[in-house]
């Protein structure tokens, strides 16, 4: 199963994420959590220009035998050329990281398709392809009414959503299976709710307790169940076959241990009770954390 993941790498140029307590990965730790993870068969990291130090690190590390995918930024609104923004933005993405060639580039903000400059923005990532700067292009996106916006007029080979235990939108819309079944690769992260699924009760920041029955139940079904968070959480994600890649943020060589020690989990159903529509819970964009 470890094949199906992917290193999410926010944390290699930002101290990102509710539950990282340990800040921004080092050069040192960022190179041994790379090695180890070539070395059980990961073979893709997930970065972004907008990731402060991300792209710098991992090109000290070296990542010439990696499939990266990297995310474009919003289009900065002193831009007089899109095209040229856009192509002097991923070269300036592979330079710092050191390689020739991106194996896919996302849009972090994929409504400017939607807006004035859209087809100018949509055309230049084509031209990349074209140029081979880049294999796959795609979104990264909150929620599938995204997708419902998007689809009719642009095709993604590569779409990057959340989907989790309890946000499963990408399947209950039936985005997931009509994805796959169009050839469009998905990549899905926040399997772990940025951590939060993996928290303990005394751990979980208070600005979550309004939700307090369904972590009751949450951990209830875990005992049931005979299964840690983690087993869970992966359990899940990874049992949907439509998922090409699960995108896990790793904070340390010790974390991403412990999760590929979860990875051949059973595949686990769990209660619908335990999903939930509310945004302010299943997307992070809205959390309040004071």
């Amino acid at each position: 199963m470890s094949k199906r993941l992917a290193l999410g790498t926010a944390q290699f140029g930002l101290p990102y994420g509710v539950a990282n307590h340990t800040g921004q990965v080092g050069r040192h730790e960022a190179g041994a959590i790379l090695a180890h993870a070539r070395d059980v068969g990961i073979d893709t990291l997930d970065t972004a220009m907008a990731y402060g130090e991300s792209e710098l690190s991992l090109g000290e590390v070296g990542v010439e035998r990696w499939q990266v995918i990297s995310k474009l930024p919003a289009i900065p609104p002193s831009c007089l050329d899109v095209a040229v923004w856009v192509h002097e933005s991923v070269l300036g993405s592979l330079a710092r990281l050191g390689i020739p060639k991106l194996s896919g580039l996302l849009l972090h903000r994929p409504q400017e398709l939607l807006g004035d400059q859209g087809q100018i923005l949509y055309r230049a990532l084509s031209a990349l392809k074209e140029q081979g700067l880049v294999a796959k292009i795609g979104v990264s996106i909150y929620g599938p009414e995204e997708l419902d916006a998007l689809c009719p007029y642009f095709r993604f080979d590569l779409v990057q959503a959340p989907f989790n235990i309890v946000d499963r939108r990408m399947a209950t819309s039936g985005w997931l299976k009509k994805l796959h079944q169009s050839g469009t690769e998905v990549h899905i992260r926040s399997a772990f709710l940025q951590g939060l699924l993996l928290m303990d009760e005394q751990r979980r920041p208070a600005s979550f307790q309004r939700w307090q029955p369904l972590w009751k139940e949450w951990h209830r079904w875990l005992m049931e169940q005979a299964l840690s968070p983690l087993q869970a959480c992966l359990g899940f994600v990874l049992a949907q076959p439509e998922v090409g890649r699960v995108v896990l943020g790793i904070d340390s060589l010790e974390h991403l241990r412990g999760i590929l020690a979860s990875a051949d989990a059973p595949a686990v159903v769990p209660p619908t009770m335990l999903a939930s529509q509310d945004l302010d819970l299943i997307n992070p964009a809205r959390w309040s954390l004071t």
